[in-house]
């Protein structure tokens, strides 16, 4: 049975830190991300990384992370991860982990990930 686990949500002050894991158990996957929904909002794109083989990883960013966030895996822990700084308030949602076998060119589409975790709140204090 697949299963997705995230943690590392919490309340933090604006220009903080925090790192969200994702924690998958029943296969590996070759790319994972986050996503995230703030409310009132529609779920949105926020980093993922794919790993076609070997060493070589790629890692997305929506603009509006860029620079301040950074994914990460490892694949014997079968876990990607968010180090997310300098962090803004609207910086605030739930945020998502997905996961599954899918091409470069949709790693920003939600729709394309078959496997999800339950969501960690983080929330960014101004």
């Amino acid at each position: 049975q697949v299963q997705l686990v995230e943690s590392g949500g919490g309340l933090v002050q604006a220009g903080g830190s925090l790192r969200l894991s994702c924690a998958a158990s029943g296969r590996t996957f070759s790319t994972m991300g986050w996503f995230r929904q703030a409310p009132g909002k529609e779920r949105e794109f926020v980093a993922a990384i794919r790993w076609p083989g070997g060493s070589t990883y790629y890692a997305y960013y929506a603009e509006s992370v860029k620079g301040r966030f950074t994914i990460s895996r490892d694949n014997a822990k079968n876990t990607v991860y968010l180090q997310m700084n300098s962090l803004k308030p609207e910086d605030t949602a739930i945020y998502y982990c997905a996961a599954d076998r899918i091409s470069r060119t949709v790693v920003n589409v939600g729709s394309a990930y078959g496997y999800w975790g339950q969501g960690t709140q983080v929330t960014v204090s101004s």
